[in-house]
Protein backbone atom coordinates (compact mmCIF):
# COMPACT_ATOMS: atom_id res chain seq x y z
CA UNK A 1 0.00 0.00 0.00
CA UNK A 2 1.27 3.29 -1.13
CA UNK A 3 2.31 5.79 1.72
CA UNK A 4 0.32 9.39 1.29
CA UNK A 5 2.48 12.18 -0.31
CA UNK A 6 3.73 14.14 2.53
CA UNK A 7 4.99 17.78 2.41
CA UNK A 8 8.14 18.50 0.75
CA UNK A 9 7.85 15.09 -1.59
CA UNK A 10 9.25 15.07 -4.82
CA UNK A 11 6.29 14.15 -6.03
CA UNK A 12 4.29 16.76 -5.00
CA UNK A 13 3.45 19.32 -7.55
CA UNK A 14 5.01 23.01 -7.28
CA UNK A 15 2.27 25.14 -8.92
CA UNK A 16 4.80 27.84 -9.37
CA UNK A 17 6.76 25.63 -11.44
CA UNK A 18 4.38 25.97 -14.91
CA UNK A 19 4.20 29.90 -13.94
CA UNK A 20 7.98 30.51 -13.97
CA UNK A 21 8.21 28.45 -17.32
CA UNK A 22 5.91 30.41 -18.86
CA UNK A 23 6.97 32.97 -17.65
CA UNK A 24 10.49 32.60 -18.98
CA UNK A 25 9.48 31.15 -22.50
CA UNK A 26 7.82 34.82 -22.67
CA UNK A 27 10.91 36.85 -21.95
CA UNK A 28 12.66 34.35 -24.67
CA UNK A 29 9.99 35.02 -27.04
CA UNK A 30 10.20 39.19 -26.43
CA UNK A 31 14.09 39.01 -27.01
CA UNK A 32 14.45 36.67 -29.94
CA UNK A 33 12.88 34.35 -32.02
CA UNK A 34 14.89 31.38 -33.13
CA UNK A 35 12.22 29.73 -35.21
CA UNK A 36 11.99 33.01 -37.20
CA UNK A 37 15.96 33.30 -37.32
CA UNK A 38 16.03 29.21 -38.84
CA UNK A 39 13.52 30.53 -41.56
CA UNK A 40 15.38 33.90 -42.39
CA UNK A 41 18.63 31.71 -42.95
CA UNK A 42 16.77 28.98 -45.59
CA UNK A 43 15.55 32.49 -47.70
CA UNK A 44 19.94 33.34 -47.27
CA UNK A 45 20.20 30.01 -48.76
CA UNK A 46 17.98 30.96 -51.94
CA UNK A 47 18.58 32.41 -55.23
CA UNK A 48 18.64 36.12 -55.42
CA UNK A 49 15.45 37.73 -55.96
CA UNK A 50 15.04 41.32 -57.10
CA UNK A 51 12.44 44.05 -57.13
CA UNK A 52 12.37 47.73 -59.36
CA UNK A 53 9.62 49.93 -59.15
CA UNK A 54 10.14 53.25 -62.00
CA UNK A 55 7.54 55.25 -63.31
CA UNK A 56 6.63 52.93 -66.19
CA UNK A 57 5.92 50.09 -64.28
CA UNK A 58 7.68 47.29 -61.71
CA UNK A 59 10.11 44.83 -62.55
CA UNK A 60 10.63 41.02 -61.20
CA UNK A 61 14.01 39.04 -61.33
CA UNK A 62 15.12 36.00 -59.78
CA UNK A 63 18.30 33.76 -60.09
CA UNK A 64 17.57 30.06 -60.19
CA UNK A 65 21.19 28.30 -59.97
CA UNK A 66 21.40 25.46 -62.06
CA UNK A 67 21.64 22.35 -60.19
CA UNK A 68 21.88 19.50 -62.08
CA UNK A 69 22.49 19.43 -66.18
CA UNK A 70 19.31 17.32 -66.12
CA UNK A 71 16.93 20.39 -65.51
CA UNK A 72 15.42 21.98 -68.70
CA UNK A 73 15.54 25.01 -69.37
CA UNK A 74 12.39 27.26 -68.77
CA UNK A 75 10.39 24.53 -66.48
CA UNK A 76 10.14 25.35 -62.97
CA UNK A 77 8.80 28.86 -62.77
CA UNK A 78 9.26 30.84 -59.48
CA UNK A 79 7.94 34.30 -60.34
CA UNK A 80 4.05 33.69 -60.74
CA UNK A 81 0.91 36.09 -61.35
CA UNK A 82 -1.49 36.19 -58.84
CA UNK A 83 -4.37 38.75 -60.62
CA UNK A 84 -4.00 40.21 -64.08
CA UNK A 85 -2.04 43.47 -62.65
CA UNK A 86 0.21 42.03 -60.36
CA UNK A 87 2.85 39.00 -59.59
CA UNK A 88 4.98 37.75 -56.79
CA UNK A 89 8.51 35.90 -56.42
CA UNK A 90 9.71 34.03 -53.79
CA UNK A 91 12.71 32.91 -52.86
CA UNK A 92 13.56 29.97 -50.54
CA UNK A 93 12.08 27.06 -49.63
CA UNK A 94 10.06 26.15 -52.58
CA UNK A 95 6.91 24.56 -51.52
CA UNK A 96 6.45 27.36 -49.12
CA UNK A 97 6.70 29.85 -51.99
CA UNK A 98 3.91 27.66 -54.17
CA UNK A 99 1.99 27.82 -51.36
CA UNK A 100 2.04 31.47 -50.77
CA UNK A 101 1.61 32.16 -54.60
CA UNK A 102 -1.74 30.29 -54.24
CA UNK A 103 -2.83 31.85 -50.67
CA UNK A 104 -2.20 35.46 -52.47
CA UNK A 105 -4.59 34.12 -55.58
CA UNK A 106 -7.17 33.05 -53.06
CA UNK A 107 -6.93 36.25 -51.54
CA UNK A 108 -6.93 38.35 -54.68
CA UNK A 109 -9.98 36.46 -55.70
CA UNK A 110 -11.93 36.57 -52.42
CA UNK A 111 -11.52 40.42 -52.65
CA UNK A 112 -12.34 40.87 -56.25
CA UNK A 113 -15.52 38.33 -55.71
CA UNK A 114 -16.15 41.19 -52.89
CA UNK A 115 -15.67 44.20 -54.14
CA UNK A 116 -15.80 43.53 -58.00
CA UNK A 117 -12.38 44.99 -58.49
CA UNK A 118 -8.64 44.08 -58.46
CA UNK A 119 -6.87 44.06 -55.02
CA UNK A 120 -4.95 46.77 -54.01
CA UNK A 121 -0.96 45.89 -53.77
CA UNK A 122 -0.55 47.15 -50.58
CA UNK A 123 -3.48 45.11 -49.26
CA UNK A 124 -2.64 42.42 -50.69
CA UNK A 125 0.76 42.95 -48.86
CA UNK A 126 -0.90 43.19 -45.31
CA UNK A 127 -3.21 40.10 -45.95
CA UNK A 128 0.41 37.96 -46.74
CA UNK A 129 1.96 39.81 -44.47
CA UNK A 130 -0.78 38.88 -41.78
CA UNK A 131 -1.16 35.41 -43.07
CA UNK A 132 2.84 34.83 -42.64
CA UNK A 133 2.77 35.95 -39.17
CA UNK A 134 -0.09 33.71 -38.09
CA UNK A 135 2.54 30.59 -38.49
CA UNK A 136 5.52 32.01 -35.88
CA UNK A 137 3.00 32.26 -33.13
CA UNK A 138 1.75 28.33 -32.21
CA UNK A 139 4.08 25.81 -31.64
CA UNK A 140 2.37 23.04 -33.99
CA UNK A 141 3.62 25.29 -37.51
CA UNK A 142 6.66 26.56 -38.53
CA UNK A 143 7.59 29.97 -40.53
CA UNK A 144 7.61 30.27 -43.68
CA UNK A 145 10.96 29.39 -45.28
CA UNK A 146 10.59 31.94 -47.69
CA UNK A 147 10.74 36.06 -48.17
CA UNK A 148 8.19 37.29 -50.88
CA UNK A 149 8.61 40.63 -53.20
CA UNK A 150 5.10 41.52 -54.54
CA UNK A 151 5.03 43.91 -56.93
CA UNK A 152 2.31 45.53 -59.52
CA UNK A 153 0.04 48.29 -61.37
CA UNK A 154 -2.67 49.53 -59.09
CA UNK A 155 -5.22 50.66 -61.75
CA UNK A 156 -5.39 55.03 -62.06
CA UNK A 157 -9.19 55.04 -64.29
CA UNK A 158 -12.58 53.30 -63.37
CA UNK A 159 -12.35 49.81 -63.97
CA UNK A 160 -15.04 47.72 -65.12
CA UNK A 161 -16.80 45.36 -62.79
CA UNK A 162 -15.76 41.66 -63.35
CA UNK A 163 -18.50 39.34 -63.40
CA UNK A 164 -21.22 41.49 -62.01
CA UNK A 165 -24.16 39.77 -61.19
CA UNK A 166 -27.41 41.36 -59.87
CA UNK A 167 -27.74 44.79 -58.38
CA UNK A 168 -24.08 45.75 -58.12
CA UNK A 169 -21.46 48.78 -58.29
CA UNK A 170 -21.61 49.31 -61.98
CA UNK A 171 -17.67 50.53 -61.59
CA UNK A 172 -15.05 49.64 -59.64
CA UNK A 173 -12.27 51.36 -57.63
CA UNK A 174 -9.27 53.24 -59.19
CA UNK A 175 -10.68 56.63 -59.85
CA UNK A 176 -9.35 59.69 -58.30
CA UNK A 177 -10.24 60.03 -54.82
CA UNK A 178 -12.70 63.69 -55.35
CA UNK A 179 -10.81 66.74 -53.71
CA UNK A 180 -8.57 65.22 -51.55
CA UNK A 181 -6.34 65.90 -54.25
CA UNK A 182 -4.89 62.40 -53.58
CA UNK A 183 -4.12 59.96 -56.74
CA UNK A 184 -4.73 56.23 -56.48
CA UNK A 185 -3.11 53.89 -58.68
CA UNK A 186 0.36 53.63 -60.49
CA UNK A 187 3.44 50.89 -59.39
CA UNK A 188 3.59 49.07 -55.59
CA UNK A 189 6.36 47.21 -54.21
CA UNK A 190 6.48 44.94 -51.74
CA UNK A 191 8.53 42.62 -49.69
CA UNK A 192 7.41 39.97 -46.84
CA UNK A 193 9.49 38.93 -44.36
CA UNK A 194 9.32 35.42 -42.38
CA UNK A 195 8.29 36.97 -39.71
CA UNK A 196 5.43 38.78 -41.56
CA UNK A 197 6.59 42.08 -41.69
CA UNK A 198 6.40 44.11 -44.80
CA UNK A 199 7.87 46.90 -46.41
CA UNK A 200 7.10 49.50 -49.59
CA UNK A 201 10.16 50.11 -51.93
CA UNK A 202 11.25 51.66 -54.66
CA UNK A 203 13.65 48.42 -55.42
CA UNK A 204 14.09 45.32 -52.79
CA UNK A 205 16.77 42.42 -52.72
CA UNK A 206 16.49 39.22 -50.87
CA UNK A 207 18.20 35.79 -51.27
CA UNK A 208 22.20 34.49 -51.15
CA UNK A 209 23.47 37.63 -52.97
CA UNK A 210 21.58 40.09 -51.54
CA UNK A 211 23.91 42.89 -49.64
CA UNK A 212 25.95 43.14 -52.83
CA UNK A 213 22.27 43.69 -54.72
CA UNK A 214 21.35 45.67 -52.47
CA UNK A 215 24.62 48.16 -52.93
CA UNK A 216 23.88 47.99 -56.72
CA UNK A 217 20.25 49.28 -56.20
CA UNK A 218 21.10 52.22 -54.01
CA UNK A 219 23.78 53.18 -56.77
CA UNK A 220 20.59 53.94 -58.77
CA UNK A 221 19.32 55.92 -56.07
CA UNK A 222 15.28 55.43 -57.28
CA UNK A 223 14.40 57.09 -54.09
CA UNK A 224 15.59 60.58 -55.13
CA UNK A 225 12.73 62.46 -57.85
CA UNK A 226 16.26 64.38 -59.22
CA UNK A 227 18.14 61.32 -60.07
CA UNK A 228 18.06 60.30 -64.02
CA UNK A 229 17.41 56.65 -62.05
CA UNK A 230 13.97 58.34 -61.54
CA UNK A 231 12.93 58.71 -64.67
CA UNK A 232 13.68 55.54 -66.14
CA UNK A 233 12.14 53.18 -68.30
CA UNK A 234 10.49 49.89 -68.34
CA UNK A 235 13.17 48.09 -70.22
CA UNK A 236 16.15 49.72 -68.64
CA UNK A 237 14.60 48.57 -65.22
CA UNK A 238 14.91 45.21 -66.89
CA UNK A 239 18.46 45.68 -67.80
CA UNK A 240 19.47 46.92 -64.78
CA UNK A 241 17.85 44.46 -62.38
CA UNK A 242 19.68 41.64 -64.78
CA UNK A 243 23.38 43.63 -63.78
CA UNK A 244 22.01 43.55 -60.47
CA UNK A 245 21.34 39.63 -60.29
CA UNK A 246 25.15 39.16 -62.81
CA UNK A 247 26.63 41.25 -60.37
CA UNK A 248 25.03 39.28 -56.91
CA UNK A 249 26.29 36.14 -58.89
CA UNK A 250 29.80 36.83 -58.45
CA UNK A 251 30.29 35.20 -55.40
CA UNK A 252 28.82 31.53 -57.35
CA UNK A 253 30.43 32.36 -60.61
CA UNK A 254 31.59 28.69 -60.84
CA UNK A 255 27.65 27.70 -60.98
CA UNK A 256 25.62 28.46 -63.94
CA UNK A 257 22.54 30.09 -63.43
CA UNK A 258 19.25 30.66 -65.38
CA UNK A 259 17.60 33.90 -64.92
CA UNK A 260 13.91 34.55 -64.70
CA UNK A 261 12.23 38.44 -65.16
CA UNK A 262 8.63 39.46 -64.99
CA UNK A 263 7.04 42.92 -65.03
CA UNK A 264 3.81 44.99 -65.32
CA UNK A 265 2.79 48.58 -66.59
CA UNK A 266 -0.50 50.56 -66.35
CA UNK A 267 -2.82 50.30 -68.72
CA UNK A 268 -1.09 52.38 -71.60
CA UNK A 269 2.41 51.04 -70.62
CA UNK A 270 3.83 48.04 -72.82
CA UNK A 271 2.08 45.32 -70.79
CA UNK A 272 -1.30 47.05 -71.06
CA UNK A 273 -2.07 47.18 -67.06
CA UNK A 274 -1.02 42.60 -67.01
CA UNK A 275 1.83 40.99 -65.29
CA UNK A 276 3.80 38.90 -67.69
CA UNK A 277 6.83 37.28 -67.94
CA UNK A 278 9.59 39.08 -70.28
CA UNK A 279 10.33 37.60 -73.38
CA UNK A 280 13.46 34.99 -73.61
CA UNK A 281 15.00 37.02 -76.48
CA UNK A 282 14.73 40.14 -74.11
CA UNK A 283 16.14 38.40 -71.26
CA UNK A 284 18.84 37.35 -73.35
CA UNK A 285 20.07 40.54 -74.38
CA UNK A 286 19.45 41.87 -71.15
CA UNK A 287 22.07 39.83 -69.75
CA UNK A 288 24.84 40.04 -72.29
CA UNK A 289 24.13 44.03 -71.42
CA UNK A 290 24.40 43.33 -67.93
CA UNK A 291 27.96 41.31 -68.17
CA UNK A 292 29.62 43.66 -71.06
CA UNK A 293 28.30 46.45 -68.04
CA UNK A 294 29.89 44.39 -65.22
CA UNK A 295 33.05 43.57 -67.11
CA UNK A 296 33.77 46.66 -68.83
CA UNK A 297 33.98 48.39 -65.48
CA UNK A 298 36.09 45.90 -64.18
CA UNK A 299 38.90 46.56 -66.90
CA UNK A 300 39.18 50.46 -66.41
CA UNK A 301 39.52 49.48 -62.72
CA UNK A 302 42.42 47.11 -63.55
CA UNK A 303 43.85 49.15 -66.14
CA UNK A 304 43.67 52.32 -63.98
CA UNK A 305 45.55 50.67 -61.08
CA UNK A 306 48.12 49.24 -63.41
CA UNK A 307 48.59 52.73 -65.00
CA UNK A 308 48.81 54.29 -60.98
CA UNK A 309 51.73 51.81 -60.19
CA UNK A 310 53.78 52.47 -63.74
CA UNK A 311 53.59 56.30 -62.46
CA UNK A 312 54.74 54.90 -58.89
CA UNK A 313 57.80 52.92 -60.56
CA UNK A 314 58.92 56.02 -62.34
CA UNK A 315 58.80 57.85 -59.48
CA UNK A 316 60.79 55.65 -57.27
CA UNK A 317 63.33 55.17 -60.66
Amino acid sequence: MSEPLRSGSTHETNPAGPLCLVALSHILCLTRTPWVEYAVKAVENGGTAVGIRCKEGIVLALEKVVTSKLLKAGANKRIATVDRNMGMVSTGLQPDGRHLTNRAREEAGEWRGIYKQPIPISSLADRIGYYVSVYTLAGSVRPFGVTTIIGGWDPEEEVGVDGEVGSGPKEGGGKNAGASGVRRGGPGLYMVEPSGSFWGYHAAATGRGRQAAKAELEKLALHDPESEASNMSLEQAMREAAKVIFVAHEDAKDKEYELEMGWCTGVAGRTKGRFESVPVKEIAEAREWAKREVEGVDEEEEEGGEGEGGEGERMQE
